[in-house]
């Protein structure tokens, strides 16, 4: 049985933040839901020589310091990722700085990069080796670094051991000039960096796991063509598109829909998915993508892997919907895949493109 409509009310009488860090507290004391392990077969796909179980993940944001990898895992998602987590603390932007937009599904937050560093990040990350299931690490720079590079680099030679796959936080709009490191020179010392890093930590290819950049929803094509042949010159792994949106649909019905800040969640779903397809068309299938804002069903998931998303991932929805939300997600991808003729996740990735 589904708790969480009954919860609901409750906590949407408490802040935000509040109600996720019940949350985090929650699963951390073993109160979180576990979910079905017969996984539809359809839905196992292979990226990265990474087996997932299935393309539904969990995007960084909500675990930022690595607390509850395991505890989110068993509620049925196929890959978790931590973070964003920076080199040294950081409290972040004053409060309050996450906002629901309850008419919209959406929310808006400017937490601007709080961390606890990479210190308690990478003991938890090691903490938990040997547990199984596929766990990402999210890296971004201190808001008082000058040379970003050196941060990501930092990051990426911490965590490298630890996580199954790791990716350069290139597009949160909450800390000042982070968004420029998506510019073409930029981005490439930035990557170049950061592959160095991760090479000389580990000196076998084989064992090394695949690095990401996450991008903005909010980039035109010009933008998006540089990224692609930055990401395609260092060898970069895949990208990410995108984090929150700086933009703001006239539909938007809610009293916080004027914070400043990045909006997340049901409003972003369009935006997001126009942008992944025009990456896709530019990769043609050079490098995974990873499609992430405004997933709220399977039929969202499904319509980010014709787009050309390898695999998925969510987040802002939870609030809405809960944690029952993810097993869902993954029956009704698995239904929308046999309905359409397809045995296999990879099979469809792009259909609508082709």
């Amino acid at each position: 049985m589904d708790l969480y409509p009954l919860l609901r009310p409750a906590l949407s009488r408490i802040s935000p933040e509040t109600a996720h860090s019940l949350a985090i507290r929650a699963l951390r004391a073993g109160f979180g839901p576990t979910a079905r392990t017969d996984c539809d077969p359809i839905l196992a796909t292979r990226v990265w020589n990474l087996d997932f179980p299935n393309p539904v993940g969990l995007a960084a944001g909500f675990d930022k310091h690595a607390e509850v990898l395991d505890p989110l895992l068993r509620m049925g998602f196929g890959f978790v990722e931590a973070g964003s987590v920076t080199p040294r603390p950081q409290p972040g932007n004053p409060k309050p700085r996450l906002f629901r937009l309850d008419e919209d599904d959406g929310v808006i937050n400017r937490f601007g990069f709080n961390s606890e560093g990479l210190a308690p990040f990478i003991y938890r990350l090691g903490k938990r080796l040997g547990n199984g299931g596929i766990v990402g690490a999210n890296v971004g720079k201190n808001k008082d670094t000058e040379d970003a590079s050196e941060d990501y680099a930092a990051g990426i030679s911490a965590t490298c051991r630890l996580a199954d796959y790791l990716v350069c936080n290139l597009s949160s709009p909450n800390t000042p000039g982070l968004r420029d490191l998506q510019a073409r020179a930029e981005m490439g010392r930035l990557i170049g960096h950061a592959l160095a890093a991760r090479n000389e930590s580990i000196p076998d290819p084989a064992g090394r796991p695949p690095l990401l950049v996450k991008i903005a929803p909010d980039l035109d094509d010009a933008a998006l063509a540089d990224i692609v042949e930055v990401v395609l010159e260092t060898g970069a792994d895949g990208i990410i598109l995108g984090n929150t949106t700086l933009s703001r649909p006239a539909s938007l019905r809610s009293a916080h829909k004027g914070e400043t800040g990045g909006l997340s969640g049901k409003p972003l779903m369009a935006l997001s998915t126009e942008r992944l397809a025009t990456l896709a068309r530019m990769t043609k299938g050079r490098i995974p993508l990873v499609g992430c804002g405004g997933i709220a069903s399977g039929a969202d998931a499904y319509a980010k892997i014709r787009a050309g998303a390898s695999l998925v991932q969510l987040y802002s929805a939870l609030v809405f919907k809960g944690p029952g939300l993810v097993v869902r997600v993954r029956d009704e991808l698995a239904a929308h895949l046999r309905a359409d003729g397809f045995s296999s996740v990879a099979e469809a990735v792009g259909a609508d493109l082709r």
